[in-house]
């Protein structure tokens, strides 16, 4: 029922649909704009933006909407309100969960389908890639979604959030070898990024989108699924047991007094900027 009102207004929020298409339409000009092969292989490296791009939009809608849409609701009260509703917070939780894979699967169908039009970019070869590219999403979102949760738990405000998340995420894009091969990197680096689900994802996406030939440019020289497999859903426990109990702490620690002075200084701030 609340995930049917959470996606209900999703679809009226132009400002929030907006964003995704905006996203969508970067991966697709830097596919345009990119001419060369992967190193060693004849793939175009286009198509490794592009599955390096699919993998970290669903890394992004877990691990930095989420957690702003999470801050934002708390300031507003929703937790508040949740504390005194039998099983509220799971329900919250699975709530979100259900809007984000929506989103997320939305946003790869659509960068997927526009890529293989305008910019010929890659699509699953056979049955098998498409139940790759389904398990690996789905278990990149089960990784990533209960640490945003956690993340918007204990995040300050909204006016923080987005800058303490993205700079990090930023990080990460740049080294999981999403946008370039993974392997060009120094291998401290390689072993950073190893620990984090955003390389595994993209790993996972580039072996159900590119052909074989692509693995020579990976470090191993394999596309190692089930490393794949066991490194996300290591993340998506650890992520599920931090994000009940500090979504919990935070509704406790919410009081009447404390959103009534929260928003007191919004209208306070936005009186002195006027």
């Amino acid at each position: 029922m609340r995930g049917g009102i959470e996606l209900r207004h999703l679809v009226r929020n132009p400002k929030e649909m907006s964003g995704h298409l905006i996203n969508v339409v970067v991966a697709l000009l830097l596919a345009g704009y990119i001419g060369d092969k992967v190193p060693g292989t004849h793939v175009p490296m286009a198509h490794l933006t592009l599955a390096g791009f699919a993998a970290y939009l669903l890394f992004q809608i877990g691990l930095v909407n989420l957690p702003q849409i999470l801050v934002t609701e708390r300031e507003e009260g929703a937790l508040l309100r949740l504390r005194a509703t039998p099983g509220g917070i799971p329900a919250y939780l699975v709530a979100k969960s259900l809007l984000v894979v929506v989103m997320a699967f939305g946003t790869l169908v659509l960068l997927l389908g526009a890529a293989a039009l305008l910019v010929d970019g890659p699509l699953p070869h056979g049955p098998g890639g498409w139940l790759t590219l389904l398990w690996v999403s789905t278990l990149g979102l089960l990784a990533v979604v209960p640490l945003g949760a956690a993340i918007g738990a204990v995040l300050p405000n909204p006016r923080e959030a987005l800058a303490l998340i993205m700079l990090p995420t930023m990080a990460l894009l740049v080294t999981s070898g999403a946008m370039f091969p993974l392997s060009s990197l120094p291998a401290l680096v390689q072993k950073i990024a190893s620990v984090f689900p955003l390389k595994w994802m993209a790993q996972g996406l580039r072996s159900a989108l590119l052909p074989d030939a692509a693995r020579a440019a990976e470090p191993a020289g394999s596309w190692e699924l089930p490393t794949v497999a066991l490194i996300l859903t290591a993340w998506a426990v650890l992520g599920f047991l931090l994000a009940v109990p500090l979504l919990r702490r935070a509704a406790r620690r919410e009081s009447g007094s404390r959103l009534s002075e929260r928003h007191r200084k919004a209208g306070w701030g936005g009186s002195r900027t006027a």
